[in-house]
This record gives structure tokens, sequence and C-alpha cells, in this order.
């Protein structure tokens, strides 16, 4: 069925007076990026042109996605703002907080009965502000909008940094924070920085061994971790309309791996079979008439490069197979230069876990070319020296794969089918090892692979590959193995190749499902109860957080200076802990455990300057806290880059941290911070850093006058008497301003809706 076809018909029939409005004002052809942007302006119609990483703009987004871990924070932030309904299409999909470790419907059975409270309190918040509700077990959020909510030239924002794998399907869809969805829920803007735009051309056709995951696993070397930062990554060209609608989404879904803003392909004929296949023939036929819409102007796909800020190609029939990592998703490496890498850098070449699924690769013809190499160690005698799992994206994915024998495959060659849901990818693990400080190897088709992403565990190397290059991994057992040139000894002695994988990009007897997991809210929900027990220790209702006492801040400890690469998931792990992401107090007690302390090397032990010990991250800060100290956390490069995670932004504010102060910012995290009010600020100069000293007292000054571009001066008190003055910079608008000025952006809204 079609969820919401009014809405689509809408957005629509007003592209063509938006874009054409918008290539007035901008004066020139647009990429399909502008056309999107500019007909989903908060103001209407298009008066004028935008300038490209540094204009911060209102948008008017189609709709809401947020998953289960994220979903609890936004909506008691959305039940704190007093409005009776959601002013856009919304929902809510359970796919976090299932962990994977006996199998699909043990594993299903054992989340349903711990994590009763909170699938209570998700459906019956849904149910009273009208937000479809996706049951546990439906399926993994993105692969789910991607089957029945994603559509060409729309635009959607999502509490999860994976939300760009609809831009398989045409669509601006971005990754944001629990604010910016009670924001838009609420019928109010949606405020972005208006993004420069990278452009890849992709030339040929993918063959043989090399897929989808390739593309974006290539384009992950060449842009690294941070090289889409305020960017939306456009592909175009001939090979880009020859990749299948899912394997489009596999590439967006990644590119929140470079940092990128979102990633999209433009319509086309591949993007109709989909939405056909997925019984959207409606959105396929209107999607036809407005093609022209739907696609950048022919102008900029005849000479690109005036058009987009950094212009990339790439030969599809050239491209090798990759495997990235470990610990980083942008160390890339071809197939053929792999097992170098392994033996030259020392990784251990056992294989022990290959995994394959996930929110990246888990459709239809992922399943299937993964499961034409599996029927090959069957038939062929093959034994799986490693083990192996499977994680199918979707019910209706999962039903209709075990309707045709896939499943059935990979179990013969001893693979184990997880429930449908994101398990392994992002912690949610119990992985069964003899020595958990061992060093190890394991494979995934997942997209990031930090340490301890997956199974938490820092002595695990984990790489990234295609579902297909992960299954022959788990085959052979060894990383040095290439499955385009090596051979195998099976169980009779003989020597045998794998031969290509082949796959199908839809099920030859169409999709079936039998329950797809969907619950529609309440026509009137204004008589539903949302009972949150005052006892609970997985749901706490928020308090406001305090307005700014309209001082310069002083007296300020250093709570850490964090060392090198810090995620979001060493600001606020996941895997355990996400059981607590509807209580801020108590998953506040993980805030920065895993950040490295630039002065002793270690994590989660940093020095109590009250009383001069070392303690965990968390307890120093409650004891600042409680003696009413404010505190600062100082960063490196990148900071927060990863996950959407709001509670890398709450917990610090709700523990007392007034500032973070950090070379850069990943995107997604510095408006979390600034959302909840907090101040999110960068060294002037970068060398800066190196300047604050583990004792200092730290002053922020230029507050009473703060505005837009001019930069604040934060004071060194060191311990020796000395004193030292640097700049910080900040990127904070007149807007943004007022959410630090009253306490955080919910309070403005709280404000507002009481009027």
């Amino acid at each position: 069925m079609t969820f919401d076809i009014e809405m689509i018909k809408t957005v629509y029939a007003r592209m063509g007076e938006r874009i054409e409005a918008a290539r007035k004002a901008v004066g020139r052809p647009l990429t399909l990026a502008e056309k999107i942007l500019y007909g989903h302006l908060y103001e209407g119609i298009p008066t004028k042109a935008f300038e490209r990483g540094k204009d911060y703009v209102d948008f008017a987004p189609d709709r809401v996605a947020m998953q289960d871990a994220t979903a609890q924070m936004a909506l008691l932030q959305f039940m704190s703002a007093g409005i009776p309904k959601v002013a856009v299409p919304s929902t809510v999909h359970c796919d976090h907080l299932i962990q994977a470790k006996i199998g699909a419907k043990q594993d299903l059975d054992t989340a349903n009965s711990q994590n009763k409270e909170v699938y209570e309190f998700l459906a019956s918040v849904s149910n009273k502000y009208g937000i479809g509700f996706w049951k546990p077990g439906a399926g993994i959020i993105h692969q789910v909008v991607l089957e029945n909510y994603a559509f060409p030239g729309g635009m959607m924002i999502g509490t999860d940094s994976h939300t760009p794998n609809a831009g398989g399907l045409g669509m601006i869809a971005i990754g944001v924070g629990g604010a910016d969805a009670v924001d838009v829920m609420a019928g109010m803007a949606w405020e972005l920085k208006f993004p420069k735009l990278i452009g890849v051309k992709l030339t040929g056709k993918l063959s043989g061994w090399a897929s989808a995951k390739d593309v974006i696993l290539k384009v992950a070397g060449i842009l690294t971790v941070s090289g889409g930062t305020d960017a939306i990554v456009e592909y175009f060209g001939e090979g880009a309309d020859s990749i299948s609608c899912t394997g489009k989404g596999t590439i967006c879904n990644m590119g929140a791996e470079i940092g990128a803003t979102t990633s999209l392909f433009a319509y086309g004929p591949k993007m109709r079979d989909y939405l056909v296949d997925t019984n959207r023939k409606d959105v396929a036929d209107l999607a036809d008439q407005y093609t022209a819409h739907l696609r950048a102007d022919e102008e900029v796909y005849q000479n690109p490069a005036p058009y987009y800020d950094q212009l990339i190609e790439i030969n599809l029939s050239e491209l090798e197979p990759h495997v990235n990592g470990p610990f980083t998703p942008d160390l890339a490496w071809p197939i053929s230069k792999f097992a170098q890498a392994v033996k030259e850098n020392g990784y251990p070449v056992k294989l022990e876990v290959g995994l394959i699924g996930s929110c990246t690769n888990s459709s239809y013809e992922d399943l299937t070319r993964a499961a034409s190499i599996a029927e090959q160690a069957v038939t062929k005698k093959l034994k799986a020296k490693a083990e192996f799992t499977i994680t199918p994206g979707s019910e209706l994915v999962r039903f209709t794969a075990e309707r045709d024998g896939i499943l059935g495959t990979f179990e013969k060659m001893g693979g184990v089918v997880l429930a449908n849901a994101c398990g392994p990818c992002i912690g949610q693990w119990a992985r069964h090892i003899d020595d958990p400080n061992r060093a190890n190897s394991i494979i995934t088709s997942f997209n990031r692979n930090f340490a301890k992403r997956n199974d938490g565990l820092s002595a695990t190397r984990a790489f990234v590959a295609s579902p297909e290059i992960v299954t022959a991994f788990a085959i052979a057992g060894d990383l040095t193995f290439n499955p385009l040139k090596d051979k195998l000894v099976n169980e009779n002695g003989e020597e045998v190749m794998l031969d290509e994988p082949k796959g199908l990009e839809a099920p030859a007897k169409g999709y079936a499902v039998e329950d797809a997991g969907y619950q529609a809210p309440a026509q009137d929900g204004s008589q539903v109860q949302v009972a949150i027990s005052p006892t609970s220790d997985r749901l706490q209702k928020l308090d406001a957080f305090k307005a700014w006492e309209g001082t310069d801040l002083k007296g300020l400890k250093l709570l850490i200076k964090a060392k090198g690469k810090c995620t979001t998931d060493h600001i606020s792990m996941a895997g355990p802990w996400l059981k607590y992401r509807g209580h801020l107090d108590n998953i506040s007690n993980n805030l920065l455990i895993g950040a490295v302390n630039f002065f002793n090397e270690a994590t989660n032990k940093v020095k109590n300057v009250l009383n001069g010990q070392y303690d965990e991250v968390p307890k120093v800060q409650r004891a600042y806290k409680a003696a009413g100290v404010g505190s600062i956390v100082v960063g490196d490069q990148n900071y927060g880059e990863g996950s959407s995670r709001e509670h890398a932004a709450m917990e610090p504010r709700h523990l007392g941290v007034r500032a973070i102060l950090v070379k850069s910012f990943a995107r997604i995290h510095e408006t979390n911070l600034k959302k909840q009010g907090m101040l999110a600020l960068t060294f002037a100069n970068p060398s800066d850093y190196d300047k604050i000293r583990e004792d200092d007292t730290l002053d922020i000054v230029g507050l009473t006058t703060f505005q837009e571009g001019k930069p604040l001066t934060l004071v060194l008190n060191h311990a020796d008497g000395s004193r030292e003055e640097i700049s910080v910079k900040h990127t904070y608008n007149a807007q943004q301003i007022e959410w630090f000025k009253a306490g955080s952006a919910l309070n403005l809204i709280a404000q507002q809706s009481k009027k």
C-alpha cells in the first residue's frame, strides 16, 4: 500500500513553480539536490539564492522517521512541547533494542520481554500523537522507509545518521537529533546550513564481484570520514542509472561515513521498478509525469564541473571489490591489495566471524547475491571456516527470502539468521569468544567499524565489505584469501574456485508478507494515556534545562581533553546502554567513558580537581555538578562523528558541562549541542588545543554581547598562576543564540506553544 499519497501529490504539484522560481533566483540550471532543497523552503516560493556552506536556511520536510533508541528521547521532548498531534507524517521503528544472541525467534522473544515497558511507551505515545508505529521484528528503519515511505523528490529527516538511505529513491533524507525532529513534528521550520555539493559521476557498469557497496567504499577512501561534511553527494551518469534502487540505497546509506549531509540519485527506470515491486505503482506513475523535476537539468549532466564544489569520477567497469578498515570506514583496500595489507599491518589473518545484513546491505538483491556464494559452499563441499550470521532488513524481505529458499541456503552453509533488527551493527551482539582481550578479525557488510562498535571489544579488528565478499571470506576463514583468483580445498581434498555472485534485484514471484508489523495510530488520540512510572529505570520525564544566567561563564573546570577520534560512540556508547535511552539520568553514567584522556592516555579516568583524585568521567562530572561548578570538554578533529544520537549532547548538558571546545565538529553533533543550549566552540587556531592544561580554570568571555560571526574569548587560568587568552569561534546564528539564552530550543517551542 502507499502511505500518504495525497501529501506526495501535493509535493509534486508545487515542484514546477518552485523550481522555475529557483532557476531565476540562482540564475543558472539546477542540480537535483538544489531542485529538492529550493522546492522545500519553509517560506514557499524561492525568492533569492543561498550561498552554499554559509547561509542557514529554513526548510519544511515532508516527513519524520525515528528508530526506537532515539525516538524515546525525541518523543519525551515532543510531549514537553504541549502540542496535540504531529504536523507531518511521522513513524517510529523498533529495531535497535533487539540483541543478537541465539537466533531470530528467541532474540525477538527476549527483546519483547526485556523491553516491554519501552515498547508500550512508544506504541502509546505514537497512538496518542498520530504517529505510525512499526513493531519489533518489522525491520530496520531505513529498509522499512525505503519499502514504504521514500519517494523521488521528497525531503525527510530521521533520528538516525543513516537516514540518507532513502536517497536511493531520489529523496533528500537527512539524519538529525531528536530536537530537530520535534521542530518538524511541531510544524515549525527546520534549519540547515545550505549544503555544498559534491558530484560523483559514475560511468561504465558493475560486473562480476563488484557491487554497489564497493562504490561507497571507494568514495570513502577518496573523501575520508570528514570529506563530505556540510555537503550533499549527488551521483549521476549512465553508471548511476544502471545500479539497482536498493544498491543506490546502500551507497547513500554509507554516505554518513564520509560526514555527508545526505546523498542521492536521480529518478530513473530502476527506481520505477522498485516502486512497482513494493506495491507503489501510483507513486511511480506520478514520478514519471514529473521526471524532469526529479533529475538535474540537462546542462548539469552535459558539463557538471561548474555546478559542483567538487567532482569525482569513477568507472564502474574498472571498479574492484573493496575491503575497508579496521577501526575506521575510510581505510580503503582494493581486494587485489588487501592480502598484502593484512600481512604488512599484522592484522589477524584468521577470520572469526562474517556478518551480513544491516540497514546498509539487507535487501533482496544483497541476500540473493550472497546466497549464490553460500550455495557453492554446499555444492562444492566447502565447509565454512568462520561463524556466519545473516540479518534481513525487514519482515517483507525476510518472509520473501524464506519463501524462496534463500534463508535455507544460508542455514545449509551453517549460517545463523538473526532478527530483523540492527543487532551487531550497533553493538547489540552477545558475542561468544574465548578470550575478549585476544586480537581477532571479523568482517561485516555493515557501515561502521570503530573500535568496540560491533562487539564492545577493543581487540576486535572489524572490516567492511559487500555481502558477497563477506560470505566468501566466511567460507575461507582467511583474510588473505582473494575470491577473484584464489582456490580453496574442499572436504574431498579437491581445489575449487568460487564463481562470480549472481543475484536478483527483485523476487521473481513478487514480495510477500503475512504481517509487516505496522500499527496505525488512533484517529483521535486525545484520550490516549501515556504512562511513565516514576520509579522506572528505563523511562524518565524530562525537566527543562535552565536558561542562561545572563553572564560570562567563569571558573569552569576541565572535565576531559579528549585525544584523537571521539565519535558519538565514545561520548555515549550504545550496546548495553541502549536500554537507558529513555532515561537521561541513567544513561548519563556512560558520558565520555570511551574517550581517550590526553593527559594519561586512559579511557574513563580523569582528574577531579576538587580533590586531586582520578576517577570515572561521569563520577567526576557529577561531583562538579553537586559542587555547583561548571565544566568544559575539549576535543580534537571531527568531534562527534558517527551516529546522530543526541544523548551525546544531552548527557553533558544534563550533568552540568557548559561548553564543548574542539578543533572541528561533525555536522549533526554540533547542531545537537546547539539545540540543547550548549556552547559548541572551535579553536580559532587549532594549535591552541595544546595550551589546555589538566588543572586549568577556564572563563568564557563575550557572552553578554554574543552575536553571529563574533568570536568569543577563552581565558586559561593555569594552576601556576599564569594566564593566557585565546580566541574561539562559533557558527551560531541569531536564532541559535536564542536557543542558548533560553536554555534549549525545546524551551523556546514550549514557550511559543503556550501563547
